[in-house]
């Protein structure tokens, strides 16, 4: 979808359709703990005028004002310092009923300028949130309400985006698998086993998701992306029950110390 203009404000808006009622699916979106469990560690004072705080690893974070809070149908929340001098970004997110114990979820991003400098930022909200709000909804359908935990390894690569992703995909065993095969990395990688969920490939951005079985049940996101032509591999695990916790813990160094190797020795082939 095209962004909108008028009276000097841009904006993408998204729907998805989500599993649970509006009080599973607000826990989900507008909760620390809720929106840790499937995008990223998420701090929320939950109130008008709270503060919402986003991490998103490497020294990199968000941080904003709650300006809606309508339980359980409406958040609304404005960033500023999002991107450097970019204005300040405002979502807004409603929660609709549907039928059979599901929910539509509206997602509004919006700036106040007449400058064109950030659509490109602004339209990357809209390709970035599907794969998230994939996890989501294999959070609420299978996991909802249980402990959660995230792990995640990222690190630059020197090649293009088509030669990073060969190199990942190939060394982890997942390249060429198709949607509802079963999956397991090599004995060289760390521990990965479940079922193929979803693939998506697109100029600027891959991954695969696999429902995990092991090293805990939850949600394996393996990621290629290129934002302003800088080329990022990932490996993100949305990690459930009693001891997530401790799997995330045991698993993130092992996942960053591979994530290193594997990086370190395609630069020093180039």
């Amino acid at each position: 979808m095209a962004i909108r203009k008028a009276d000097g404000r841009r904006w993408v808006e998204m729907e998805f359709l989500v599993p649970g009622t509006p009080e599973q699916v607000w826990d989900a979106i507008a909760t620390g703990p809720g929106m840790s469990a499937w995008f990223t560690p998420t701090k929320v004072d939950e109130r008008l005028g709270g503060a919402i705080e986003f991490d998103f690893g490497d020294g990199q974070a968000s941080s904003g004002v709650i300006t809606e809070w309508e339980p359980p149908a409406r958040l609304g929340y404005e960033e500023h310092g999002w991107n450097g001098d970019a204005p300040p970004v405002a979502t807004e997110v409603v929660v609709t009923s549907h039928s059979g114990d599901r929910c539509v979820v509206r997602m509004v991003h919006s700036l106040f300028t007449d400058r064109d400098d950030w659509d490109a930022e602004l339209e990357s909200f809209e390709t970035g949130w599907p794969g998230f709000f994939e996890v989501l909804r294999l959070y609420l359908r299978e996991f909802a309400g249980q402990h959660a935990a995230n792990a995640v390894a990222m690190a630059q690569h020197p090649a293009d985006l088509v030669q990073a992703w060969s190199t990942l995909t190939s060394a982890l065993g997942i390249a060429g698998v198709d949607v509802g095969q079963r999956f397991q990395t090599p004995s060289e990688t760390p521990e990965l086993r479940g079922i193929v969920h979803r693939i998506h490939q697109a100029e600027e951005l891959r991954d695969v998701m696999v429902r995990l079985e092991g090293p805990c049940p939850g949600v394996a996101v393996i990621g290629g992306c290129a934002p302003g032509g800088e080329v990022r591999v990932m490996v993100s695990l949305y990690l459930y029950g009693d001891d997530s916790a401790d799997t995330a813990a045991a698993e993130a160094p092992k996942w960053r110390s591979w994530m290193a190797q594997l990086v370190h020795a395609d630069r020093a082939a180039t």
